[in-house]
């Protein structure tokens, strides 16, 4: 039996930029960074809100992959927020610039998108409970 995500990787090309973005920016914290000399690599673990971990890897020229929505793959990579107006202010200050925000069909909450410095789409999603709650329930 699957326990939980444990963790999610994402390749880099910029270690620094991707470094700033996710650390600086966005607020996660460094739990470990290592320099694997032999493959000319980073690897920085990431905590979110000490529940998640996000794994930051860089790699000599690594090749491109689609990353929008609709591509084939992985679609983005949310995160729950409590105020997502808030939230989006303070990507805003940082310089992030984010979507209009849309609310889910099925669920009510509201939700949007950003990109990470690859292009990587992100999502805000707005709180657990209430009406994804009683959805569930049906």
């Amino acid at each position: 039996m699957f326990n939980r995500i444990h963790h999610i990787a994402i390749i880099c090309s910029d270690y620094e930029r991707s470094k700033n973005f996710y650390v600086d920016k966005l607020g996660f914290t460094i739990l470990a960074e290592v320099y694997r000399e032999e493959r000319k690599s980073y690897k920085l673990d990431l905590a979110v809100n000490g529940l998640y971990q996000i794994e930051l890897f860089s790699f000599e020229n690594p090749p491109v992959r689609p990353s929008r929505p609709e591509a084939q793959g992985l679609r983005h990579l949310a995160f729950e927020v409590d105020d997502i107006e808030q939230e989006i202010d303070r990507l805003s200050d940082a310089g992030i610039i984010t979507e209009s925000i849309r609310v889910d069909e099925f669920t009510g909450k509201r939700f949007t998108f950003f990109n990470d410095p690859d292009g990587l789409p992100l999502e805000l999603y707005e709180g657990r409970g209430g009406s994804w709650v009683r959805w569930l329930e049906g």
